[in-house]
């Protein structure tokens, strides 16, 4: 739908379709053929309806060019594979099949095992014993198996099945889609955020990814010597002012900025944004003689530092970190990047995963305060309802940064519900509702003193979304917190009060995570006690049990969630260590470590 912006192939699927070797008299082999091949249409049809890369085009999938029952022709599908650019592989079978010969031996491909659950032959024999083998070698795969025993000609995939090969599908895509792609971090430390603190052997081993870093100097240079696309700024800064409503300036009147200033001030933002993707993913219409600067960093996420360098002497990057991180700008709609602000690396690698798994634009936000019902009538006079009654109050995300603009909640699906949508579904209403819905309001001088715009919307609707943070703990290393809720729709007359207890100008969410009644989840206070940083990123959508697959395959522990455990799925050898699912999970991903790591 979209070419890449970025070098290199989107990950293949490749489906193996393993067999009984034998054959003979009773021609075993033969009868299961079809069966067999089967099987593996039907997959590979599955994958290539439901699940797109980020640019909006299908999954790639291949299949074997036969049945593979002995070691020849598992070497035959690996050399085809190798050749096709293959990251993640199914092997599919309704039957006994020689599993040390017929595996997967290659350690870089992410695995997934189907045994068919019918009588007539022990696919669920072979399931258990390749996850055995695969278990044995240190090499992860996950086994799907269906509840219910199927005929031997039932070529459907039942629900369940079907959930799991869809899950295990997504977060492989995702996962895979990092490898060799950049982290472009634009500057460094902000104001001591340890967030931003850069840690690449991280990004290296565990991702797969390299980190890029430029200063912010770079994009001077880039204005003073005129290193950008003058038509493309022409015409985003002739969209941006005919789109782009200025609010109210909430600073003493002795201290705003001249409407001359604030005028060079919109010309330097978009010129910012035009700069800042150039950076990230080049660009081939630069002026001649700027070849070097055409090629850019291959990014697939980027970091802005900003505080306090930068926005004490220069416009800050708000504008560009919120239009960026939208799913359109003044060409239309099209595939949001990922900008963190303050360059909070981990925050941005969270938006990242989720960006990658449901092709929709993230939210990045201060996780600033938790309102009970207690304090939330002290200050209103309003009772709480509906999800926020549930969850014992609700937080408050607010940051004047990196938001999406279609975290409104503006566009509607076609039933008029709220949603965020995947990007090439946003349409030219879409857009200019959520463009009505936001102002950009003059930055607070008392945090920017370079001035600069905010956006200003306020989240109006219920949503489902889920809250994310990545962390590095010494001792431990990376580690992700999951909490699945609903945005809050709050009267007006009590959004603006509780709103004007912190910036009016900046965007605002409430949100209310899904409360089990006991430990991290007791309440929404509890959720924000035991959070692990000052910030989150959030999705649309309940995605938890997504994001801890894919965090499995990236051997990243998950320490806390409100996922339920019938929708957890990971490597069949997570098993293998204990009873209790998040034990299990710190201790294998301890025990395979980081997938990229060259030194053990």
């Amino acid at each position: 739908m979209a070419k890449s912006r970025l070098i290199g192939d989107y990950p293949v699927i490749g489906i193996r379709p393993t067999i009984d070797g034998r054959r003979g008299a009773l021609k075993i082999r033969e009868s299961l053929e079809d069966q067999t091949m089967n099987m593996a249409k039907a997959a590979a049809k599955l994958f290539e309806e439901n699940l797109r890369y980020s640019n909006g085009e299908p999954v790639k999938v291949i299949i074997a060019d036969t049945t593979i029952g002995r070691v020849g022709e598992t070497a035959a599908c690996a050399e085809k594979f190798k050749k096709a650019g293959v990251d993640i592989t199914l092997t599919v079978t309704p039957c006994w099949c020689y599993g040390a010969e017929t595996m997967d031996m290659d350690p870089n491909t992410i695995k997934g095992v189907w045994g068919f659950n019918g009588t007539e032959r022990p696919g669920a024999v072979y399931l258990a014993s390749v996850l055995a083998t695969h278990a044995q070698k240190g090499l992860p795969a996950f086994g799907i198996y269906g509840h219910d025993v199927q005929d031997a000609d039932d070529t459907s995939i039942p629900a369940d099945v079907e959930e799991k090969l869809l899950r295990f599908g997504r977060a492989a895509v995702a996962c895979a889609t990092m490898r060799g792609k950049s982290y472009l971090q634009i500057g460094s430390i902000c104001m001591g955020i340890g967030g931003s603190i850069i840690d690449p052997a991280f990004i290296e081993e565990y991702l797969g990814m390299r980190v890029e870093s430029v200063d912010e100097v770079e994009i001077i240079r880039r204005m003073t010597e005129g290193i950008y696309d003058e038509a493309e700024f022409q015409k985003a800064l002739a969209w941006t002012k005919a789109n782009c409503k200025e609010g109210f300036d909430k600073n003493p009147e002795g201290l705003q900025k001249t409407r001359e200033e604030k005028d060079e001030a919109w010309e330097f933002v978009v010129k910012m944004m035009v700069i800042i993707k150039d950076l990230m993913n080049g660009n081939p219409n630069l002026p001649a003689g700027r070849e070097e600067e055409m090629c850019g960093h291959n990014a697939l996420a980027a970091g802005f530092q900003g505080q306090r360098q930068w926005t004490d002497f220069y416009p800050n990057c708000d504008f560009a970190e919120a239009m960026l991180n939208t799913s359109f700008d003044w060409e239309g709609a099209r595939e949001p990047y990922v900008l963190a602000t303050e360059n909070d690396v981990l925050n941005g690698l969270g938006m990242m995963f989720m960006k990658l798994l449901t092709n929709r634009p993230q939210i990045f936000a201060d996780v600033r305060t938790y309102w009970s019902p207690e304090a939330v009538k002290k200050a209103t006079g309003y009772d709480l309802e509906g999800v926020a009654k549930d969850a014992g109050g609700f937080i408050h995300l607010i940051n004047s940064g990196a938001a999406c603009l279609d975290a409104c909640g503006e566009a509607k699906d076609e039933n008029g519900n709220a949603v965020m949508k995947q990007w090439w579904d946003v349409t030219e209403a879409d857009q200019k509702a959520i463009m009505e819905a936001t102002t950009w309001n003059p930055a607070d001088n008392g945090y920017f003193r370079g001035g600069g715009f905010s956006s200003r919307f306020v989240t109006k609707a219920e949503m489902p979304a889920t809250m994310i943070r990545l962390n590095l703990v010494k001792g431990l290393g990376p580690m992700l917190q999951i909490a699945e809720g609903w945005t809050v729709a709050l009267p007006e007359e009590v959004t603006d009060i509780l709103w004007k207890r912190t910036d009016y100008t900046w965007p605002c969410t409430w949100f209310a995570p899904r409360t089990t009644g006991e430990g991290a989840f007791k309440t929404a206070y509890d959720v924000m006690n035991n959070w692990g940083a000052n910030h989150g990123a959030i999705s649309y959508g309940h995605i938890g049990a997504d994001l801890i697959t894919m965090c499995s395959m990236l051997r990243i522990p998950v320490a806390m969630h409100n996922v339920p455990d019938d929708k957890i799925f990971r490597p069949a050898s997570w098993n293998a260590f204990g009873m209790d699912k998040e034990g299990q999970d710190f201790r294998a991903c301890a025990a395979y470590g980081p997938q990229f790591k060259l030194v053990r």
